[in-house]
C-alpha cells in the first residue's frame, strides 16, 4: 500500500505540471526514476517491494507486451523499403554488431562472465527506447528521415532482441548443466520461439480479420475499437502461459500480423499506449528507481565503465559502420549514434531474465551492469536531447535539399510517425 500510494501521488502531481515540464530537460523517466530511488531509500518501501515482487514484475511485463504490440503494429512495411534504407541498416548490421561488440566488451571489462552470459547482457541492452528520446523523434528541427529511422529502429529492435536473449540464456544454462544441455536448445526453439510465433500469428491474423470485418460491417462502435485492439496482446499473454511460450515474441508477431486484416490497428494501439499505457511505463521507471535504491552500493566501477561504453563505443561504432555508404553528413551519423537510449525494453528484459532464476554465476554482474547502463542513459540522453537537437540542426541546416537527410519518406513511414492521422 505504501508503494502504490507513493506512485499514485507522484502520477497525480506530475499530471499537474506536465506541460510546464515539457519545456525543461526534466523528462518523465528522469522524474519517476529519481522519485523511485528516493522512495526506495525507506526500508519499509523496499520490504513492500520484496513482498509484491511478482505483481510488480507482471505490470512491467504487460508494459513491454503492450509496447511491443503497438510498435510492431504501427510500423508499416513501407518503412522498411527503399535504398539506402536507414532503419534496415540499423536493425540488421547495426544491431548484430551492437550485440557482438557488447558481448566482447563485457568479457573484457566485467570479467567472470561466460561468453553466453556476456551475450545475455548484450542482448538485454541492445534495444533502444523511443520514449526516452521523444524530444528527438517529435522535433521538427530534426530531418523527418532521421526521426523516422530512429523511431522505427526503437520500435522494432526490442522485439528483435528477445530471440537473441532467449537463445543466449538457453546456451548459458546448457553450459551449466551439460547433462541436460543436449535438449535445452531444441526445447527453447520449439517452446519459446516456435510456439510464441505461432500464437502471435494466430491471434494477429484472426483478431485483425475480425476487427476489420466488424469495422467494415458497421458492427463495432468506434470508441470500443481501441479496446478490441488492446485485447489482442492480452490474448497473447493468456495463450502463451499454458504453452510456456514467449509472450513478448507473440505480442510482437501479433502486432505485425494484425495489420493484414485491420489497417487501423496501429493507430488504435498507439492511442492506448500514449494514454493509459503511459501509466504502465511510468511505473516501470518508478520500479527501476526502487531497484537502483536497493542495489546502488553494489554498483562497481567496472559496471559504470561498461555502461559508458554501452552508450558510446558499443552503440556508436556499429551505427557508423551500418550507415557507411548512405551519404549522410558526419554530424548525422554522430547524432544517430548517440541518441540510442536504453530504457523500458532493457529494464523489463533484465527483470524477466533475473526472474527466471537460472542461477547462472554471472547474474549479479549482469544485474549491476544493466542498472548502471540504464541509469546513465536516462539522465545522459534526457539532459542532452534539447542541446543535441540545437547543435545538430545548426550542423545540417546548410545542407542542400538533395542531401540524403532530406529525402522524402513514404506514406507508411508517415503513418508510423503520425498514427493518429486517418488514412485517406
Amino acid at each position: 500500500m505504501v508503494l502504490m500510494t507513493a506512485f499514485v501521488s507522484l502520477v497525480f502531481f506530475y499530471s499537474l505540471v506536465s506541460r510546464r515540464l515539457e519545456q525543461t530537460v526534466l523528462t518523465a523517466p528522469i522524474l519517476f526514476t529519481t522519485a523511485g530511488a528516493l522512495v526506495g531509500s525507506s526500508p519499509e518501501v523496499l520490504n513492500a517491494l520484496a513482498s509484491n515482487r511478482k505483481g510488480a514484475l507482471l505490470v512491467a511485463e504487460l508494459g513491454l507486451v503492450m509496447t511491443l504490440f503497438a510498435d510492431a503494429s504501427r510500423i508499416g512495411v513501407g518503412a522498411l523499403r527503399g535504398h539506402p534504407n536507414l532503419p534496415v541498416r540499423l536493425l540488421s548490421t547495426g544491431m548484430l554488431l551492437t550485440i557482438m561488440l557488447g558481448a566482447l566488451c563485457a568479457m573484457i571489462v566485467l570479467g567472470g562472465l561466460s561468453w553466453w552470459e556476456a551475450g545475455v547482457l548484450a542482448a538485454i541492452l541492445a534495444p533502444t527506447d523511443a520514449g526516452l528520446g521523444q524530444v528527438i523523434v517529435k522535433s521538427p528541427r530534426v530531418p523527418q528521415r532521421i526521426r523516422q529511422a530512429l523511431n522505427v529502429e526503437a520500435g522494432l529492435n526490442d522485439g528483435l532482441s528477445v530471440p537473441f536473449l532467449m537463445f543466449f540464456v538457453a546456451l548459458a544454462v546448457a553450459q551449466q548443466e551439460p547433462v541436460l544441455g543436449s535438449g535445452v536448445l531444441p526445447r527453447f526453439l520449439l517452446e519459446q520461439l516456435g510456439y510464441g510465433s505461432l500464437v502471435g500469428l494466430g491471434v494477429g491474423l484472426v483478431g485483425g480479420w475480425l476487427l476489420g470485418l466488424a469495422r467494415g460491417k458497421g458492427w463495432m462502435g468506434r470508441p470500443l475499437a481501441q479496446l478490441g485492439v488492446v485485447a489482442l496482446p492480452l490474448a497473447c499473454v493468456l495463450a502463451c502461459e499454458p504453452l510456456g511460450a514467449s509472450m513478448f515474441i507473440a505480442a510482437f508477431v501479433a502486432g505485425l500480423a494484425a495489420q493484414a486484416g485491420f489497417r487501423d490497428v496501429g493507430r488504435h494501439s498507439v492511442e492506448f499506449t500514449e494514454e493509459w499505457g503511459q501509466l504502465i511505463n511510468f511505473f516501470v521507471f518508478f520500479l527501476f528507481g526502487l531497484l537502483v535504491a536497493s542495489r546502488w552500493t553494489e554498483i562497481s566501477v567496472a559496471a559504470v565503465l561498461y555502461g559508458v561504453l554501452s552508450l558510446t563505443l558499443i552503440r556508436m561504432l556499429p551505427v557508423a559502420i551500418a550507415l557507411r555508404g548512405a551519404g549522410l553528413h558526419p554530424a548525422t551519423v554522430l547524432f544517430m549514434g548517440w541518441f540510442g537510449p536504453r530504457g523500458l525494453g532493457s529494464i523489463v528484459l533484465g527483470l524477466v531474465y533475473l526472474e527466471k532464476a537460472t542461477n547462472l554465476p554471472g547474474e549479479s554482474t549482469v544485474r549491476l551492469a544493466i542498472l548502471a547502463t540504464v541509469l546513465l542513459s536516462i539522465f545522459a540522453h534526457g539532459l542532452t536531447a534539447a542541446p543535441g537537437i540545437r547543435r545538430y540542426a545548426t550542423a545540417v541546416g546548410s545542407l542542400d535539399k538533395s542531401a540524403p537527410e532530406h529525402q522524402d519518406v513514404d506514406c507508411d513511414t508517415e503513418r508510423a510517425e503520425n498514427p493518429r492521422r486517418r488514412p485517406t
